[in-house]
């Protein structure tokens, strides 16, 4: 990787006029259908099929992405920030971005010396919590200071989580960035897992700009076919089966073939990404592809492996004359940029195996 050795002499580049131009509106609120009476609001809505196919256009539209509230007067669909929470992240131009809800993690804070003077003041680091991880942060001595931040991290407590399941809260801002930074031009996603190593503007600047690139994620170290990654995800009891296996006939049945690594043809260098780690700029089709995605994970599966490529090639497919500039880089670069650890529940499983031999 030959990184800039200074963020010096780094300016900020305009929107290069490649990227695809079109208005991208969201969906605010559903109102409830005539005669439904079991019908609740939802987060991310009550998306039909038809809708689903429609979304995938890149041109003006209002679409299902997240945040979507019910009828006048209904209760909150949830992902819940206070007011000063809201106004903080909203005057962010440069987000880095990452979550720990259900105490499944430790907090890691990028190094000192890895952040430059100018990403201080230019880049937000933003990570959304809830009351149980703040509680259990507080109890091993990282207490907030009185502005909410621990080391460069601004934490923000999540009131009222949508889904039952903290992986799936956890999709909210790792695919819907721009959704939660309405004003922000980049954001850099890193899994808790992670700890930065390199400082973001650097970042922004090897990945995205250096050769006009709207999206960037890396390839899995592993498995490139979605075929291995179903079967991985049931080996290891990932998530429902009957569920995994309705989602891949579903994609198989609309054009989702087999990996083939020597197909000159090929969009992707790899069809399962390593998605702990994304660096966007928040583009028109950048946002396009985060919405469609999340809407998979929301109808589907929590596994967002499985609906990456799926949901990059129907993209590609339905919009041949609207190009989507994605970087899929190697694993091993995203490994020199952050530090891989273990989740706080690996680390507990780990040492009672460790304990009990």
């Amino acid at each position: 990787m030959k990184l800039l050795n200074s963020t010096s002499q780094l300016v900020e580049p305009l929107e290069s006029r490649k990227f695809a131009r079109f208005n991208l509106q969201y969906t605010e609120t559903e109102e409830k259908p005539l005669g439904e009476e079991q019908w609740v609001p939802r987060f991310a809505g009550h998306q039909s099929l038809e809708k689903r196919e429609r979304s995938f256009f890149a041109r003006d539209q209002k679409i299902n992405c997240g945040f979507i509230k019910g009828p006048e007067g209904s209760q909150s669909t949830g992902f819940d920030l206070t007011e000063d929470d809201a106004s903080y992240i909203s005057r962010c131009h440069i987000a880095v971005i990452s979550c720990i809800f259900g105490n499944s993690d430790h907090l890691r804070t990028p190094g000192t010396k890895t952040v430059t003077r100018l990403s201080r003041k230019n880049v937000c680091f933003v990570m959304f919590t809830d009351e149980i991880t703040i509680r259990a942060l507080s109890s091993e001595g990282h207490v907030p200071d009185r502005m909410g931040f621990i080391g460069f991290w601004k934490l923000v407590v999540v009131k009222n989580l949508p889904y039952d399941d903290m992986r799936r809260v956890g999709k909210i801002p790792k695919l819907l960035p721009h959704r939660l930074f309405p004003f922000a031009r980049y954001s850099i996603w890193l899994d808790s897992k992670l700890r930065l190593q390199l400082d973001p503007l650097l970042i922004l600047e090897y990945f995205l700009w250096r050769k006009g690139y709207e999206y960037a994620i890396s390839n899995h170290y592993d498995r490139h076919c979605v075929w291995e990654e179903v079967a991985q995800n049931k080996k290891l009891n990932k998530y429902n089966h009957t569920v995994i296996d309705q989602q891949f006939a579903f994609y198989r049945a609309d054009g989702l073939e087999k990996f083939d690594a020597s197909d000159p043809n090929k969009l992707l260098p790899s069809n399962v990404p390593e998605g702990s780690f994304i660096i966007r700029a928040h583009t028109p089709m950048s946002n396009l592809f985060s919405c469609l995605w999340f809407n998979e994970v929301d109808r589907f599966t929590p596994r967002d492996q499985l609906s990456f490529a799926y949901t990059y090639q129907k993209l590609r497919r339905m919009n041949p004359d609207k190009p989507f500039h994605l970087n899929m880089f190697k694993d091993c670069e995203r490994r020199h940029i952050a530090k891989l650890f273990r989740h706080r529940f690996d680390e507990k499983r780990i040492n009672h195996q460790k304990a009990s031999e």
